[in-house]
């Protein structure tokens, strides 16, 4: 990259040493890294092994952008953390294991993550961002904000047992996102993993190539992945490389680009939005992500004036069985009638088992409602638990 080669001393220089004895990398390579910074969008199942191998490998500088806490069902597959380190926000977690790696790396948490607001300037304080995040509208912004700032955006996407990475790189010549997939998908039509589960070591194979693809940008060896997006299929064990090219008529950065700003409305369900003023508030103690089916029952008891559950099962589902009272909107509807959402109310998210109810809650979060809890376990566990009577499927 472009900044001056930082000096390494004999401690640096014996770490580095495997490294150092590869003639593509060398001493230079290595001072390349030293000097470098990267930023490492969402501190999870991806950006876990990343940042772990980008500060093996000794850049300089790795900023890690989360706003989340660390949940239990993180850890099959997000390394950063430990059983410990549940409840508390995912930077601190990743700074203090990204320390005990390699204490010579300066380590620079971003707690409120990427927002729509803080993202360019975020972003040129860098040379290259790896984007981690799992949703579409996060992705959206990390590739508008990367294209504006003229930097290198390393893309990796997880799904099940399938995995792609491809590195954006306008400034270079190569495409960006929007060349490779124009518009989003319909909110609710792909589940996230939440929902849909993803194989843990899938994370560490995609966020370890994630790692090797910013290395060779910093060191300037091999061919990055522009205009390539390599694709992973964990079960058969193959991978495909695939050939995208830019499309001029691309929004953000093609001949005639019209997209120049980032415009809020565009990236609505980003994890990256703060509260709004008139939001409802509560203490954290009182507003966790996720609540028991029990601990959700008796909060709707204890105060049915302010708190409400909305289930966001598809009217089928909500045939076959329901809570009694509680509001039905199909996860698919919750983007559009999220301004109808009362914000003076707890909100108790319900789904059949918990996953698809997980991202509304999230979403909501990430438009500022302050007062949102995830059901765990959905219906399936009232039935079980609330209502044995309840019919289940």
């Amino acid at each position: 990259m472009s900044a001056p080669p930082t000096a390494l001393s004999p401690a640096e220089l014996a770490r580095y040493s495997r490294h150092i004895l590869l003639d593509q990398i060398g001493v230079t390579g290595q001072q390349k890294l030293a000097a470098a910074r990267v930023l490492v969008i969402g501190a999870g199942g991806l950006g876990s092994p990343a940042a772990l191998y980008l500060a093996a490998a000794g850049v300089g500088t790795l900023g890690i952008a989360d706003f989340d806490r660390v949940a239990d069902h993180n850890l099959q597959r997000q390394l950063l953390h430990d059983n410990a380190a549940i409840g508390q926000p995912k930077v601190e977690s990743a700074v203090r294991r990204l320390h005990a790696t390699n204490p010579f790396v300066t380590v620079v948490p971003h707690a409120e993550g990427v927002t729509v607001a803080n993202a360019l300037a975020l972003f040129a304080g860098y040379d290259v961002v790896v984007d981690g995040t799992d949703n579409f509208s996060a992705r959206y912004l990390n590739n508008d904000a990367a294209v504006l700032a003229g930097r290198p955006l390393v893309h990796g996407s997880v799904f099940k047992f399938e995995g792609q990475v491809t590195v954006f790189d306008p400034a270079a010549g190569g495409p960006c996102y929007r060349c490779l997939f124009p518009e989003p998908p319909v909110a609710g039509s792909v589940p996230g993993c939440g929902e849909a589960g993803v194989l843990g070591a899938l994370c560490g194979v995609i966020g370890s190539l994630q790692a090797l693809e910013a290395i060779k940008l910093i060191t300037g060896i091999g061919e990055p992945l522009r205009g390539r997006l390599l694709t992973y299929d964990a079960l058969g064990q193959h991978f495909q490389t695939l050939q995208f090219a830019r499309d001029p008529r691309c929004p953000v950065c093609g001949d005639t680009p019209t997209l120049r700003t980032l415009d809020p409305s565009r990236y609505e369900a980003a994890a990256c939005t703060t509260p709004a003023p008139n939001a409802f508030t509560m203490s954290s103690s009182e507003i966790p992500l996720e609540l028991s089916v029990t601990e959700a029952k008796a909060r709707r008891d204890a105060d049915s004036a302010h708190t409400v559950i909305i289930d966001v099962r598809e009217p089928y589902e909500t045939e076959i069985c329901r809570v009694a009272g509680a509001e039905l909107i199909p996860m698919r509807q919750i983007p559009e009638r999220v301004d109808t959402l009362p914000r003076d109310k707890h909100l108790l998210i319900m789904c059949h088992a918990g996953g698809r109810s997980l991202r509304v809650t999230e979403f909501l979060r990430a438009r500022g409602f302050t007062a949102v809890s995830n059901i765990a376990g959905g219906i399936d566990a009232w039935a079980q638990e609330i209502e044995p009577g309840m019919r289940r499927y």
